[in-house]
């Protein structure tokens, strides 16, 4: 693993295991985001009609988190696998759109409030 870019040593595995399995001719852009969709409703379901303290005594126990680890790694392994056939850094899209929250998202404006940037007033 590379201990300078974790994430580039993930980014190459997961493009290895697709190339190993000869997966690079379904691995389209329309695909790849309907595969995280559907991965990202498994991930939903892992908490879906859980009370909020159910949720957090769930993600405590080992069960939990396990069940909740291989939903986020699925979702996961498709968006890079998106960015890979996409030509997009993964890491650039991030900084990038931080950046851009930021902006949205003045620290003095946000801090302890939700609501988004377009339903504050300009007081």
């Amino acid at each position: 693993m590379n201990k300078l870019n974790p994430l580039a040593s993930i980014e190459e595995s997961v493009a290895q295991f697709a190339r190993d399995r000869d997966w690079d001719q379904f691995h389209t852009p329309k695909n790849l985001i309907l595969a995280a969709t559907a991965e990202m409703g498994e991930l939903a379901e892992v908490l879906q009609w859980k009370s909020d303290e159910e949720v957090a005594s769930f993600l405590k126990s080992d069960e939990g988190k396990n069940k909740l680890s291989e939903e986020v790694a699925d979702v996961v392994i498709y968006l890079i696998r998106l960015c890979q056939k996409s030509e997009i850094s993964l890491v650039n899209a991030i900084s990038d759109k931080l950046l851009v929250n930021s902006k949205k998202y003045p620290i003095d404006l946000s801090r302890g409030n939700s609501k988004k940037y377009s339903e504050r007033s300009n007081d």
